[in-house]
């Protein structure tokens, strides 16, 4: 008896819906609702006579038969790409600028999730302040940018989540008693700085800036380093820091507004665009 034919959509979904955990972002990625997602897996489902997903009401895991067939649907769904493409020779391709403040070490694992789900897109990836990327992306440098709300609001982009900050420090750090709070920042042009010495001014509490540099990666090495209490976003602060807020009793600093600004139109890249911003989340 013929083997039916697999959707290959529905194999597509049933990737997305496994990577992000969620059917939820499987349709904002697909541009679909999160009805037609579950529709589209579960036929995929009785297809094979397995159950691929386990669903809870707050996550989507991978059921072992759904781990068994990851790999067979990943390199089903390529294939099918790259047939697809075949005949077509202009190479697709995504300039997309990061604010170095939310540059941390689960990069790698975004870019992969990118790559497994487009395989054949070119990706150009720069990493910057909020302003210099804008530039970029308003001379047609970059195709999208994901930064931190701009000063100026009548840009029309999308806030795509909330980021929390907070202070670390290396682990067993310790302030010297009678001495004002040793800072590390990215300079007084940087917004996130401004909000945090006024925080400490209100508070209070005396500070002092020992170093400054460009970007999560150099501020979290000093305070790896044990040269000053550095104001991270959570998702950057490096291996051998810990949150000293409430051990130094220091203010504070609300979630900073992650946006995205992107004028892409190509339809694949969106997705790809939305795999990643859904990953960050």
């Amino acid at each position: 008896m013929p083997t039916k034919a697999m959707d290959v959509d529905a194999v597509r979904a049933f990737l997305l819906a496994a990577d992000l955990q969620s059917f939820t972002r499987a349709a904002e990625v697909l541009d679909t609702t999160q009805s037609a997602v579950s529709l589209k897996l579960r036929k995929l489902e009785e297809q094979l006579g397995r159950r691929l997903l386990e669903r809870t009401p707050r996550h989507v895991r991978l059921s072992a038969e759904g781990v068994a067939f990851l790999g067979m649907a990943r390199e089903l769904v390529n294939s099918h790409d790259r047939a697809a493409a075949a005949f077509n020779t202009e190479q697709r391709r995504l300039a997309i600028g990061i604010n170095q403040q939310l540059v941390g070490s689960e990069l790698p694992s975004l870019l992969k999730r990118m790559r497994d789900h487009d395989p054949n897109l070119q990706v150009e990836m720069r990493i910057g302040g909020t302003q210099e990327l804008m530039r970029s992306q308003a001379q047609g440098e970059l195709d999208a940018v994901l930064v931190l709300r701009p000063d100026d609001r009548g840009k029309r982009g999308r806030v795509v989540f909330a980021e929390p900050f907070a202070w670390f420090a290396a682990v067993g750090w310790e302030p010297r008693a009678g001495q004002p709070l040793p800072l590390a920042t990215q300079g007084e042009s940087c917004r996130v700085r401004t909000q945090a010495v006024r925080a400490l001014d209100r508070a209070g509490i005396e500070w002092r800036e020992v170093f400054v540099g460009k970007g999560a990666a150099i501020l979290g090495a000093a305070a790896v380093a044990g040269l000053a209490v550095a104001l991270l976003a959570r998702r950057a602060a490096p291996a051998g820091t810990v949150d000293v807020g409430g051990v130094l009793s220091l203010p504070s600093i609300r979630a900073q507004d992650v946006m995205l600004y992107t004028n892409l139109s190509d339809r694949r890249t969106r997705e790809a665009l939305r795999v990643l911003t859904l990953a960050f989340q």
